[in-house]
């Protein structure tokens, strides 16, 4: 076995050879440091591992060979024009021991360092080329949220807790404050997490308002068959703008039919946990599941299944959201209207349900007055329903609020002569409700009622039967504004 198998199979060849002279080159024991030039590299030298300074032959047709395949290596600028050394074939071992001392001593170790060199240039180049594509993703996707019209600022994910009862009930009895942890500079839009939505009969109220001088900013007042159990985007029509302040969103539902609204992860700060009125375990250290956005007011953030735009803007006025108590409900008489003298209670109140039944009788309108009930400041009363029994025959229910101490009977008796209400009273419009689904009546007014008001609930048939028609009504909520500051110590 030659010398020259022995050496490393990496050591750079720096010295060229004719193919026709591989015999004499073995011979000779620097086959290693040798790359072979031939016909099989007359268009494409195999230089890989390679970089010859000199060229040997030990014929005049090896050497000839070796020069038609040199020629080829002149289109590479980085190799020089690389000299023809003629050897004697029978001397060739001693004539290449001073090639041999040359290419594995200084200049072999000068030619490896240069070759570890550019192996770690090679290698600096790629982690560069890397680093720069990098960059180039990085720069993109900045570009890429700057030119988003809506940005995401801030977002509580939702997460179930097994030992979670759901805030549903609480949400149609009460309301659930979240204070926002961003200034409201530049807010376009929340979005809330629902973990489920029922089809019909519930309707979600929000409300954001600003902290500090508890103005209102807008209200969303959406039925339950615009919302998807999943991110529900309310947006504004324009951005928050003026001085930062701190934002206050209220959350709650009209509707015997509970919407599930998502918390979030427990966190440690008290202050920006999800609040209510009424105490609740699922509300102990955990935020409501929201997100706020910035940017273009009106357009809908990316990956957002559904938009929703406010029912009623409240810049510049001071909002107050609250519930018909028990106790003043519990206080409501019958003022019915009717040539029929029943049998049963037809007005009654429900202690356990909070709410009042109005059961309608064959003719005339069987009504339930509530003195008092309404503020000054009230804007508008909603409140749920539904015929409480599976085979309770249809009817129409309605709402009427009537100047306080005035003659409620008389009220009803106006109503059931001309089917209008007096001027002075406000009056919801008759709609028809059954055992299947609940509905939410409304009234909204032009401006805020300037005295206390009474409330009628009212009641009247819609075929020729009002057998089972138990009619329910709950979820009484009213919504005061005013245009001056409310005292926020209270």
């Amino acid at each position: 076995m030659s010398s020259g198998i022995k050496q490393s199979a990496t050591s750079i060849k720096l010295i060229a050879a004719s193919d026709l002279d591989r015999g004499n080159v073995e011979q000779a024991g620097i086959e290693h440091l040798v790359v072979f030039l031939g016909d099989g590299t007359r268009s494409q030298p195999a230089l890989k591992n390679s970089f010859p300074l000199i060229a040997v032959a030990f014929s005049e047709e090896a050497e000839a060979d070796l020069r038609d395949a040199l020629v080829s290596l002149r289109r590479l600028a980085t190799v020089p024009e690389v000299p023809v050394q003629r050897l004697d074939a029978r001397n060739g071992a001693e004539m290449c021991a001073l090639i041999r001392t040359l290419a594995e001593g200084g200049l072999g170790r000068l030619s490896r360092f240069a070759a570890s060199m550019t192996s770690e240039l090679a290698m600096l180049r790629r982690e560069r080329e890397v680093l720069f594509e990098s960059y180039r993703a990085l720069e993109d996707a900045f570009q890429t949220h700057n030119w988003e019209p809506v940005a995401e600022v801030f977002g509580n994910d939702p997460y179930v807790d097994p030992k979670d009862e759901g805030i549903g009930q609480l949400l149609s009895s009460a309301h659930v404050e979240q204070l926002l942890p961003v200034s409201s500079r530049g807010v376009a839009g929340i979005a809330l997490h629902l973990n489920s939505v029922p089809k019909d009969g519930a309707e979600l109220v929000v409300t954001l308002s600003y902290v500090e001088s508890r103005e209102g900013v807008a209200e969303w007042s959406v039925p339950a068959s615009k919302l998807v159990p999943n991110w529900n985007f309310f947006s504004l029509p324009r951005a928050c703008g003026c001085g930062a302040k701190t934002l206050r969103l209220r959350v709650s539902t009209t509707g015997p039919e509970t919407v599930g609204l998502s918390l979030g992860f427990p966190i440690a700060s008290e202050r920006y946990t999800a609040r209510s009125e009424v105490s609740h375990p699922d509300l102990d250290l955990r935020p409501l599941a929201f997100r706020v956005f910035t940017g273009l007011p009106g357009v809908r953030p990316t990956r957002m299944p559904n938009m929703i735009a406010p029912t009623d803007l409240l810049d510049g006025q001071f909002i107050e959201d609250y519930r018909l108590a028990p106790d003043l409900l519990s206080r409501i008489v019958d003022v019915s209207v009717t040539p029929v003298v029943p049998e049963f209670q037809t007005v009654r109140f429900l202690e356990h349900e909070h709410a009042v039944v109005c059961h309608p009788l064959q003719s005339g309108i069987s009504a339930g007055a509530v003195s008092r009930a309404v503020e000054p400041g009230t804007i508008s009363f909603s409140a749920s329903a539904v015929i409480d029994h599976p085979e309770g025959a249809p009817a129409a229910v309605s709402f009427l609020l009537a100047p306080a101490n005035s003659n409620a009977r008389s009220e009803v008796a106006e109503l059931v002569r001309k089917g209008s209400a007096k001027p002075s009273a406000f009056f919801s419009g008759w709609r028809e409700v059954g055992p299947d689904r609940a509905i939410n009546v409304n009234i909204h007014m032009d401006e805020p009622v300037r005295a206390p008001m009474d409330l009628m609930i009212l009641s009247r048939a819609v075929t020729d039967s009002v057998d089972f028609s138990w009619l329910k009504v709950s979820g009484f909520r009213l919504v005061k504004q005013s245009g001056e500051a409310v005292d926020v110590r209270q």
